[in-house]
């Protein structure tokens, strides 16, 4: 049950990878989501017993990687808004792609042969198709994966892109999803689909060692989330890969596409083929 109000907590967003380490403290601490918002971080987290306990806390912890931001914690109290409500007044039915069709549950879309119709409803879970960057991702996914494949989802959020792979054709998709308010929504989401005999939903951190458990296991990995978050995992991408595999990476953002470029040369992958809608840049790497 959601509650009558909700503790929402900003945060000045710092240079890529404070932003990043701050977003996953936010998350740490309760918050639902991070978002950046005219250059600050913002989430929303259930209204803790002890307010002023807690914002002790997050300063704290804010403080251990960025004391300068830690002074400037501003919060505020918002009434919970029925949020699925809203956002079934302004979507429906979208083309991504040659091949995918995303919608919601609500909505009957027409098709073409060969279409495939992905049903995502909102949750708290990223990944509708609504985000530029997600529809990046299934771009670069239906190039690449074909019948038979062993794919990694990395921040699977609502298995949108999990579930893209197995309508692709992909033999088994294993999908990595940390937080554990998205597990319940990508399992119904995986099921709603009809795709929950080749998609594995586990709830962890995809970290290097992780990787290295898996290594030379995937024909494709798909990776839409921050930069912050892919850099350091680049090297262990490319060791999970199989020979002739994909790496498709989304969540950076164009003024970010310069160093992103020098750690994928540094790590010995290659670029090739580049997404490109509004601020946000995609890649499918080899």
């Amino acid at each position: 049950m959601s509650p009558e109000n909700w503790l929402v907590i900003s945060v000045p967003a710092g240079d890529e990878d404070v932003s990043a380490m701050v977003a996953e403290l936010l998350v740490e601490l309760g918050g639902q989501a991070v978002q950046e918002t005219a250059g600050r971080l913002e989430t929303y987290v259930p209204p803790p017993a002890d307010v002023d306990g807690w914002l002790a806390t997050a300063r704290a912890s804010i403080a251990s990687v960025a004391a300068e931001l830690a002074s400037d914690i501003a919060w505020r109290w918002e009434p919970n808004r029925d949020w699925s409500h809203e956002w079934r007044a302004g979507l429906g039915a979208r083309r991504v792609g040659r091949h995918f069709v995303v919608t919601p549950s609500w909505v009957a879309p027409a098709t073409s042969p060969g279409e495939h119709v992905l049903v995502i409803d909102p949750e708290m879970a990223f990944g509708t198709g609504e985000h530029a960057t997600t529809r990046g991702a299934l771009r670069l996914l239906e190039r690449v994966v074909r019948p038979g494949h062993r794919v990694l989802d990395v921040g699977a959020g609502s298995a949108i892109l999990a579930i893209g792979a197995a309508m692709m054709g992909a033999e088994h998709v294993l999908a990595v999803e940390c937080d554990p308010d998205a597990i319940g929504n990508a399992r119904d989401n995986v099921v709603r689909n009809g795709v929950a005999e080749r998609v594995e939903i586990v709830q962890a951190l995809v970290d290097d060692a992780f990787l290295t458990r898996h290594g030379a296991e995937f024909d494709v990995i798909l990776a839409n989330v921050l930069s912050g978050v892919l850099k350091p995992l680049l090297s262990g991408f490319r060791g999970a890969l199989r020979p002739g595999g994909h790496l498709v990476l989304g969540g950076i953002l164009t003024d970010e596409a310069g160093e992103m470029r020098a750690a994928i040369d540094r790590s010995g992958l290659r670029i090739v083929l580049e997404d490109v809608e509004d601020e946000w840049w995609s890649m499918l790497c080899g």
